[in-house]
């Protein structure tokens, strides 16, 4: 796997993936840049979420779940001091469908974030992840 970026003369990058995709970095106004992308700590947040997304996707799938759609909401604190790691990490799992069951829910979570998301697995070196699941009729 590999990847490039790179910078535009200011603060912000547009990085390539191996697979020729692109997206933009950029920091916030008060940090310097222009604020006109996502910074580098929420492209992980991102990342994490997205990760555990597609794992919760293909078990609620492979359980035959009723899930019609499905969001994560995530928040991310971090330290005090450089290099400012995330430290701890919130997240909400969101679904709507039909006749789902919470225990079925939480356990495709559980599995995702304990086992199979990459993201997740380096995150958690240095952050408490936390989670809920939220189920909306």
């Amino acid at each position: 796997m590999q990847a490039k970026v790179r910078w535009n003369g200011k603060l912000g990058f547009v990085g390539i993936s191996g697979t020729n995709h692109a997206v933009v970095m950029d920091v916030s106004k008060e940090n310097g840049g222009d604020g006109a992308a996502a910074s580098p700590m929420e492209m992980v947040l991102l990342g994490l979420a997205g990760c555990s997304g597609i794992d919760v996707a293909l078990i609620v799938k492979k359980k035959r779940l009723n899930v019609r759609d499905f969001e994560i909401f995530v928040h991310g604190e971090r330290a005090d001091e450089h290099p400012q790691v995330f430290t701890k990490v919130d997240m909400t799992f969101v679904f709507e469908g039909e006749d789902l069951s919470r225990k079925a829910l939480e356990d495709a979570v559980r599995l995702s974030l304990d086992k199979y998301c990459s993201v997740a697995g380096m995150v958690n070196k240095t952050a408490e992840i936390g989670w809920t699941v939220e189920i909306k009729e």
